[in-house]
């Protein structure tokens, strides 16, 4: 089986399997597309056209789109909300919803989007990455989701998780990063000392079995920005995160990476 979706909902949670008890292993926000590759019941999974990610979601969350309409969506330039939070309209069902920062529009006229036969639009303010990224825009996005809650799987300001965090941040500067902190490592450049980094450079961290588990953004004046517990600062050296309240390092630094 193969066939192809759209995300038409503010945020779809996709799950590790077909349970809503299940854990929630990512998050699908609006305009995100993504191929079918199998159904059991009332659950779909899908792979992400946008970072490759897998995971199951409910049957009733989704826009059915032609092979041909995801192939154009994987094609086009999109814009981003840049509202942390913003009211779009379905124009074909006249009905109002909000999305999220980062949240993907494709506009084919205006502030409108038509996605086969479904017309959207959004009214709110937009973003559209230029090609050249701007390491103090990059830390001032970053700083845009301070405070937002850990939410395992998370990808908005109401919950995220680190790699989330990362992920979106990277996505309004028009760098794509893969979901987890894991497969992020991958990409980039490898630093050799932490005094080589810049601000908005990444940071990885891994447990006791040598796992890549954490990801943060490197800041200026040793400081990281990361999502544990909350998005919040940090200070950071060359063996990884400390914690002033904890009086402790809570993570242990593996690598930096230059994506930019």
């Amino acid at each position: 089986m193969s066939s192809f979706g759209y995300c038409n909902l503010s945020i779809v949670p996709c799950r590790k399997d077909t349970s809503d008890r299940s854990e929630m292993v990512t998050q699908l926000l609006f305009g995100e597309y993504f191929e079918i590759t199998e159904e059991y019941k009332s659950w779909i999974r899908i792979r992400s056209g946008i970072d490759g990610y897998e995971g199951w979601i409910d049957i009733k969350q989704y826009q059915p789109v032609s092979k041909d309409t995801y192939q154009s969506l994987k094609k086009h330039t999109p814009a981003y909300v840049a509202d942390i939070l913003g009211v779009l309209t379905d124009e074909t069902d006249n009905v109002s919803y909000p999305v999220t920062i980062g949240s993907v529009l494709h506009f084919t006229k205006g502030k409108e989007m038509v996605i086969e036969k479904k017309k959207y639009s959004y009214q709110g303010n937009v973003l559209t990455p230029s090609g050249k990224v701007n390491r103090s825009k990059l830390v001032e996005d970053a700083f845009t989701f301070l405070n937002s809650p850990y939410l395992w799987g998370g990808r908005t300001p109401l919950g995220i998780d680190c790699s989330g965090f990362t992920q979106m941040v990277y996505r309004l500067n028009g760098i794509s990063l893969k979901r987890d902190a894991s497969q992020q490592v991958e990409q980039g450049l490898a630093l050799s000392f932490p005094e080589e980094a810049e601000a908005g450079d990444l940071a990885f961290f891994d447990n006791e079995e040598g796992a890549i588990t954490h990801v943060g953004i490197v800041l200026e004046d040793g400081q990281i920005i990361h999502a544990s517990g909350k998005v919040h600062v940090d200070k950071f050296d060359h063996l990884g995160i400390y914690s002033e309240s904890q009086k402790r390092y809570t993570h242990s630094l593996r690598v930096l990476k230059k994506m930019v």
